[in-house]
Formats: structure tokens, C-alpha cells, sequence
């Protein structure tokens, strides 16, 4: 699993059947200590999640094993929205109503 904030939607008129009724977002890879790691992934989403918020993903066979990405052609999902965190002791991020913001 992953760590990353959804940075925006992925809309496809045509696609897979497979991939029929999922919603798409674009998340950026975050480390523990909650800055950008990475590059974007486009990711199904299996719970929810909306832009702005924290998120556990997972790729590749992993992110075929939630009962929404299931036998589906799918290599990252969204399987979690982030509410804390806490590294050594020290909170590194906490959500509010806003869709989240970093701890002080």
C-alpha cells in the first residue's frame, strides 16, 4: 500500500467493458512524511475518495483484489481514505471537514 492525495478525475467515454461504472482519480505518491514522492497514477476508486483527500492505494495484482476491482483489468485502486497518521510519535496529518489538512 501506498500513500497519496488525490490531485484530480479521470473521465473515459469509451472503455473496457470491464471498467464499466468505475470512477477514476488522480493521485500523487506521498512519502511518510507526507511530501510528494512521486509521479501521478490514475487509480480506480473503491471508496469514495474525492480531490484533495489522503488515500492508501495499491497497484498492480494488488489492486486487483478489492471486491470492486475484482477480475477487473485494473492496476491501481483506491482502497482506503487516510483520517491520521502518525510517525515516531509525531502526527504528520489529521483530516478535517475541508478534505484535510497537514498537522502543524
Amino acid at each position: 500500500m501506498l500513500l497519496g492525495r488525490v490531485t484530480g478525475t479521470l473521465v473515459a467515454s469509451r472503455k473496457d467493458e470491464g471498467l464499466a461504472g468505475q470512477k477514476f482519480l488522480v493521485v500523487r505518491e506521498l512519502g511518510v512524511d507526507g511530501k510528494e514522492t512521486g509521479g501521478h497514477v490514475v487509480a480506480a476508486d473503491s471508496v469514495g475518495a474525492g480531490v484533495g483527500e489522503v488515500v492508501l492505494w495499491a497497484s498492480g495484482s494488488s489492486a486487483r483484489q478489492t471486491e470492486y476491482t475484482r477480475d477487473r483489468p485494473c492496476d491501481a485502486v483506491i482502497m482506503a481514505i487516510v483520517d491520521s497518521w502518525e510517525v515516531g510519535g509525531k502526527e504528520i496529518y489529521r483530516k478535517t471537514a475541508a478534505d484535510g489538512e497537514w498537522a502543524s
